[in-house]
């Protein structure tokens, strides 16, 4: 399960604003930052979850969704790399 805490370190990670999140993922600006203030995984249809781990897995993040060390976002080198 996606958490706010994965959405906002992912957001940090490509230094989108959440205006650029939703612009993105096609999510309502005001979705985003009532999304953003929970705590823990997402209270949130899984059409939304989809389209905004869809975002942010066309800029080369991908989420540990695991439950071991906890919930996590990483952003693939190659992406970094290459400035994108």
């Amino acid at each position: 399960m996606l958490t706010s805490e994965q959405v906002r370190a992912a957001r940090a990670l490509i230094r989108w604003e959440q205006k650029d999140l939703a612009e993105a993922s096609g999510v309502s600006l005001a979705s985003i930052r009532r999304l953003e203030t929970q705590e823990g995984p997402l209270a949130a249809q899984t059409r939304t979850v989809a389209a905004l781990v869809s975002a942010f897995e066309a800029k080369g993040l991908t989420f540990d969704l695991t439950a071991g060390d906890g919930p996590g976002v990483r952003l693939m080198r190659q992406q970094y790399a290459e400035g994108d």
